[in-house]
């Protein structure tokens, strides 16, 4: 992800003298393997919000013979010792390319005594290191540090560092962070350094790999100077990146020797569990998920045990999915409607230390049966604590439908995507309130790729997978061949529908089909739905017998009014082929739902489909709005430029003529403002 960038802009660059070249004293590396000195090829650009650079420099000073990377050609016909690539080059997609053209001879590089230094970072164009071998791996995280601790400390690239106070590379300037990320996870590799105590946050790790060796790291030792050569480190740190470097030198002409010490890989400890977490939730079934932590190895096979009224139960066996990120789905059929179940998810094999994750759901009411359901929906979160789901629980919502950018995941990464998802499902607060009650989800532009992102965003597999990894919804879009997709596997969109007594929600999904082919609705114009969604939403809506029908999508029914082309505005014909279906086919009960543009709103746009059409546009749940997204219309009735807010809609058909009432609330339970609407006055016939 981008950094922020106020906080790079910091740095202070005048008043620091550079520090003195090194001496001409051959270097260990040389003296290792002869007269020769060590060779380097490197990549490096500037750090692209404070200019900083320096890799080529500090191993010239390090004794090493420094070229740039030819890009054209593979590491194996590089003609050097190692293979370099500079902090914050994962900025630029030259090092995406190279490492993924070249990732075969990056390995062969290694496998015959090269060694491959990695400082890449930040994650913008992929977490994970690409092009390790099989047996190791590192995935970079989004957490920064100004702390590194030696854990490796008698290591060749560690053991010389000058430690002060259990701490190596103190005397950084402020401006540039020790280390921008960290490693998240990782496999057969050891650990050397880390940015706290007991191993964790690991910032250098090592991995062998035949005869050479990886070094992965996401510490700023090559920034140092700037565009004319002036030292922007205090001369202490000048000398520890000196160190670190000189110090790589020997390192590789031990590994070129054969006599580097042997690597011993530092197990990862055991992750936190994520979950679990209610999704499709009917009148007969459920659909529970979790992601456990153990290792899947020795953990494959759960069960789950379901407790309801009078002292029933019922164990149903679950298996954990390594294709989907280690997670697990329970699907649980023959419950009864209306009726509150207590859950318990637990390894099959004795697991000493784990807690069972445990939770509860209510089924959906009887379809035809007079009820009266809660349901929160909201869109733009946050993957920080936040009480906004505390709210939710405490109004009283039986159920939760997420409407895009829930999480903001801005990347095609896999590794980025699933970590995110992880994180935000993480949060205690929206734990809790997943725990105990069903929750749906589409996506909108962040969690799909990015800010105004359409069909054509090349990472969309991969964020798709991401999605239906940390979703248990009944369904995700279509199969290649069209039809239903119930698996968590390939496919195409994720748009899906559910019902809860008297409401049906069509959850769709404006993004994946978006301007890749023509219209449905007009052939000379590019598609938002695609035709086999646009079918299915007909279909769904015709057979619909629910009270109420949200047609709900991430992206607003109109026009945002800036530059973006993001909303429904863009593909009028489409949604005015959608709005006349409702129309011409009599559909009472429909009402538009949104979110995305971090103002909440409530639009009446008059008799459109026979009865006078609602939107409702909730955002955000975080804490960013955008004022000017609050335009002006003549069909707008209400609206608030108010952070922390969701949408209680609350359906009652217990009354002689059912209401819908939709109520915007802030996190601290102040109401914004509401809509009430009778079936009456959505076209049902009194």
């Amino acid at each position: 992800m981008i950094k922020d960038s106020i906080r790079r802009r910091a740095l202070v660059i005048g008043g620091m003298a550079a520090l003195t070249a090194a001496a001409s004293a051959p270097s260990p590396a040389a003296a290792a393997a002869g007269d020769a000195a060590p060779r380097a090829a490197v990549l490096e650009f500037a750090d692209q919000w404070t200019r900083a650079t320096g890799l080529a420099e500090l191993l010239r000073r390090a004794g090493f013979v420094v070229t740039a990377l030819d890009l054209s050609r593979p590491a194996t016909a590089q003609g050097v010792d190692l293979i370099a690539f500079g902090s914050f080059t994962n900025n630029d997609t030259r090092y995406p390319s190279y490492v993924t053209q070249h990732a075969s001879s990056l390995r062969d590089f290694a496998a015959g005594g090269g060694v491959v230094l990695d400082l890449a970072q930040s994650d913008q164009f992929g977490a994970a290191v690409p092009y390790l071998p099989a047996e190791l791996g590192a995935v970079r995280t989004d957490t920064d540090f100004d702390t590194v601790f030696p854990v490796a400390a008698g290591h060749p690239l560690v053991a010389a560092l000058p430690v002060v106070s259990g701490r190596v590379l103190t005397g950084r300037a402020a401006g540039i962070r020790v280390s921008w990320e960290t490693v998240g996870s990782w496999r057969s590799m050891r650990v050397l350094m880390a940015c706290a105590t007991g191993g964790s946050a690991p910032c250098l790790l090592e991995g062998a790999h035949g005869a050479g060796r990886f070094v992965v790291s996401s510490l700023t030792l090559d920034k140092c100077f700037n565009a004319s050569g002036s030292a922007l480190q205090p001369a202490a740190a000048l000398r520890d990146s000196v160190t670190f470097f000189t110090a790589l030198a020997g390192y590789v002409g031990q590994v070129r020797a054969g006599t580097a010490p042997p690597v011993l890989p530092t197990p990862m400890p055991p992750q936190a569990p994520v979950g679990p977490l209610v999704g499709h939730v009917d009148e007969r079934s459920a659909r529970l998920w979790a992601r456990p932590g153990l290792d899947p190895a020795v953990h494959l096979d759960w069960s789950c045990v379901l407790r309801g009224a009078s002292g029933w139960s019922s164990t149903v066996g679950a298996r954990l999915s390594t294709a989907n990120d280690d997670t697990l789905l329970v699907d649980v059929t023959g419950l009864r409607a209306g009726t509150r179940y207590d859950f318990t998810i637990t390894p099959q094999r004795p697991a000493p230390g784990f807690t069972p994750l445990s939770g509860s759901f209510t089924t959906a009411p009887s379809a035809g049966a007079p009820a009266r359901i809660t349901m929160g929906l909201g869109s733009c979160a946050p993957s920080t604590p936040d009480a906004i789901w505390t709210r939710v629980v405490d109004e009283g919502c039986d159920s939760f439908v997420l409407l895009g950018d829930t999480p903001y995941i801005d990347s095609g990464d896999l590794a980025v995507a699933r970590t995110k998802h992880r994180a935000f499902l993480s949060q205690p607060e929206i734990a809790r309130m997943a725990a105990s009650m069903p929750v749906w989800g589409t996506w909108d532009d962040h969690d799909f790729g990015g800010n105004d992102i359409d069909g054509s965003f090349a990472g969309k597999k991969n964020t798709r997978t991401a999605f239906v990894d940390y979703r248990a919804n009944a369904s995700f879009g279509h199969a290649a061949d069209g039809t239903r997709l119930t698996a968590r596997s390939d496919g195409q969109g994720v748009y899906t529908s559910f019902r809860r007594g008297p409401v049906e929600v069509f959850l769709l999904d404006p993004r994946w089909f978006s301007r890749t082919g023509p219209s449905w609705a007009d052939p000379a114009r590019g598609t938002c739905l695609g035709e086999i969604q646009w079918d299915w939403l007909r279909a769904r809506l015709r057979a619909s017998t629910a009270t109420f029908k949200a047609i709900a999508s991430g992206m607003i029914w109109d026009d945002k009014g800036n530059a973006e082309s993001d909303d429904w505005a863009t593909y009028h014909y489409e949604k005015d082929a959608i709005l006349d279906f409702v129309a011409t086919e009599r559909i009472p009960g429909c009402f538009l739902l949104s979110g995305d543009i971090h103002v909440s709103r409530a639009l009446n746009y008059g008799p459109r489909v026979g009865y006078d059409l609602w939107q409702f546009i909730i955002s955000p749940l975080h804490d960013r709005t955008i004022p000017s997204l609050n335009v002006p219309s003549p069909h707008l009735v209400h609206s608030a430029v108010e952070p922390h807010v969701f949408l209680k809609l609350v359906a009652d058909t217990t009354v002689s003529d059912p209401t819908l009432t939709a109520t915007w609330i802030n996190r601290a339970g102040r109401r914004l403002f509401e809509v009430t609407r009778t079936a009456t006055e959505l076209g049902h016939r009194a």
